[in-house]
Order: structure tokens, then C-alpha cells, then sequence
């Protein structure tokens, strides 16, 4: 289960339609960016040897699809570059609570909803895109993310009981919702 509170509005599939290479190079940024969650939780939380195990795997995971991203970028001919970010991610780390091990919690839930999203979007982008070539890759990788989203959720339960990680699932599930149906000018993954 995705924990998801709300679908992918059709005004993203309109942005995916207009601007599918940039959705692409937004899609090597989300894969870097994967990675490198995963690796600050890894030092942030490096007494915790079952959260190191998952992250190393993570981080590897991550890196390969970033290695395949870029490698669909070349054969299409975009060039990958910097890229101004969209609101979706900024928005969630702003409901991070500060204190330890509320903060934890918040951040492996977060990062659950972004794999989740994700995974959302990749049946989406596999099932409307005509490009064969796209739909193997898209079809590919939702597994991974359904995968992760999975693990971030059992970690958050090593800093607090069951109950209230899925309270705080549920809360953080909601908001993320609501920022999906604002959605944001930019196309992007997770615009």
C-alpha cells in the first residue's frame, strides 16, 4: 500500500505532454536527489544499523537509475543540466518537526510519500506515454519505488511505536495531497 491520500491530477499528464523532455530531466534530479536523502539519513542516523543496511542499498539503487536516466537523456539527445526545482519537495521538508526522534520519523515518512508519488507517477507515465522505449523504462522502476516507500515506512518505526508513525503517516499523507492538487507551474516528476 502507498499511503496515498489523492491521484495524479490530468493537469500533470497535460504538463507530461507539452514538456516531456524537461519531466525527463527532472526525473535524473529526483534520482540524485534520492540518493542523497538516502545517504544524509544514513550519517544522520549511523547508530542504527538496520537504517545503514537499507540506506547503502538505497543510495546503490538510486545511483543506477540515475545512471539510467542519463544514459535515456543521451540517446535523446538532452543534455543534462541544472535545473530550478519545483515546489513539491521544499514544501514537504517543511513539515519536518525539529525535535529528535520526531524529526527521524518525519523525514523517513516523507521520504516514503516522495517514493510513493513517484511510484504513482511511473504507472502513469508507462501506461499513457506512446513511446515503447519509455514505457519499458517507466514500467521498470515503479517496483523500486513501491519497494522504498516501504522500507522508509518499517524504518520510522524504530523511532517511535506503530501507532503513532501511522498517525504521523496519515497527517503528512494529507498535506502531501494537498500539495499535489496545487500542484506547481513547473513540469515536473512531481509537479
Amino acid at each position: 500500500m502507498l499511503h496515498l491520500k489523492s491521484v495524479s491530477p490530468e493537469r500533470w499528464l497535460c504538463q507530461v505532454d507539452v514538456s516531456l523532455p524537461e519531466i525527463l530531466l527532472d526525473h535524473a534530479h529526483c534520482e540524485q536527489k534520492a540518493a542523497a536523502t538516502a545517504m544524509d539519513l544514513m550519517f544522520d542516523y549511523v547508530q542504527s544499523d538496520d537504517l545503514c543496511d537499507c540506506m547503502s542499498e538505497i543510495v546503490r539503487e538510486e545511483l543506477e537509475h540515475f545512471a539510467l536516466v542519463r544514459s535515456l537523456l543521451k540517446r535523446r539527445g538532452i543534455r543534462f543540466q541544472g535545473l530550478k526545482p519545483g515546489t513539491y519537495g521544499r514544501r514537504l521538508k517543511e513539515l519536518v518537526r525539529r525535535q529528535e526522534p520526531l524529526r527521524a520519523v518525519d523525514r523517513l515518512l516523507i521520504a516514503a510519500l516522495i517514493e510513493a508519488r513517484s511510484c504513482e507517477r511511473f504507472v502513469l507515465l508507462r501506461d499513457h506515454l506512446q513511446d515503447p522505449e519509455l514505457q519499458a523504462f517507466y514500467g521498470s522502476l515503479f517496483e523500486s519505488e513501491a519497494r522504498h516507500h516501504a522500507t522508509y515506512v518499517r524504518l520510522a518505526r524504530l523511532f517511535a511505536d506503530a501507532g503513532s508513525v501511522d498517525r504521523r503517516l496519515h497527517e503528512l499523507a494529507e498535506q502531501e495531497a494537498v500539495i499535489i492538487a496545487e500542484g506547481c507551474p513547473l513540469p515536473r516528476v512531481h509537479s
